[in-house]
């Protein structure tokens, strides 16, 4: 992998995180811009660095480090989920987080078109499900 190929995957995380943060952020949630964007970061810069490792071995399964990095993201994801008697906040954000680092492990894999769909796809569901989510609270 160049320098220009390891820079232009991680700006594509960064710009995925970016997107999906600003719409977190823009709705005043638990997890917002910079969250999500070091979340889509960090991940691509553990697959890159477990696609640089298996450049050079053919020991090493790049996938080992996808899987760390699912299990990481969901402890940081548990850390904005927050019980208030029967209530149950920020499962919307964990998820949100846990999509953010999926997305930069796509990012980070070249898979550049994919990265963009699911960026979309997980702003969109956080935008448009809200309004069926209030409607169905409502119905009592």
């Amino acid at each position: 992998m160049t320098v220009i190929d390891f820079t232009l995957r991680i700006l594509v995380a960064v710009l995925a995180g970016l997107a999906i943060g600003f719409e977190r952020q823009w709705n005043h949630k638990s997890a917002g811009l910079k969250t999500n964007m070091l979340v889509a970061t960090g991940a691509a810069i553990f697959v890159m660095i477990s696609l640089k490792l298996t450049a050079h071995s053919t020991l090493v399964d790049p996938s080992r480090i996808i899987a760390q990095v699912v299990t990481g993201v969901g402890f940081l994801g548990a850390g904005v989920i927050f019980r208030e008697g029967v209530n149950v906040h920020g499962l919307g954000s964990a998820a949100t987080i846990w999509c953010s680092a999926a997305i930069g492990c796509m990012a980070a894999s070249g898979y550049f078109l994919e990265t963009l769909i699911c960026t979309a796809i997980v702003i969109i569901v956080n935008l448009g499900i809200n309004p069926i989510d209030k409607w169905l609270k409502k119905r009592k």
